[in-house]
């Protein structure tokens, strides 16, 4: 229990690093297209290096054989395989969830929106 509230933390805050780069580039005017894909390239190294260090300081863990870590041995395994799966959910399907509130804003079409964080105007 306590690997799968630590891995949750672990990935809104690869998310969240993603998202806040996108947003700052809509600020300078360009388009949501443009600025997520600019966000997977500028953030790919701090969300991939945050993995494999997690990963790697729980590996220890993982492959121990003691008997006193065996309490924490289903933490570790949680924690460290989650947070790769987590990594390719991060990289690909947030992006594509960005994109899909982005047609669903241009498809209702409101006067004033609160594009995830940066007003715009739209119509």
């Amino acid at each position: 229990m306590f690997g799968v509230v630590a891995l949750s933390g672990v990935v809104i805050n690869d998310s969240l690093v993603l998202i806040d780069y996108a947003n700052r580039q809509r600020k300078s005017e360009m388009n949501a297209h443009d600025s997520i894909y600019s966000a997977g390239i500028q953030r790919f190294r701090p969300v991939l290096l945050t993995t494999l260090t997690t990963f790697g300081g729980l590996a220890p863990m993982i492959f121990e054989t003691s008997r006193q870590a065996r309490f924490l041995i289903p933490m570790a395994i949680s924690l460290g395989f989650g947070i790769v799966f987590a990594t390719l959910i991060t990289l690909v399907l947030v992006p594509s969830f960005y994109m899909v509130v982005e047609d669903l804003i241009n498809l209702i079409g409101t006067r004033e929106v609160v594009h995830l964080g940066v007003p715009r105007k739209t119509k």
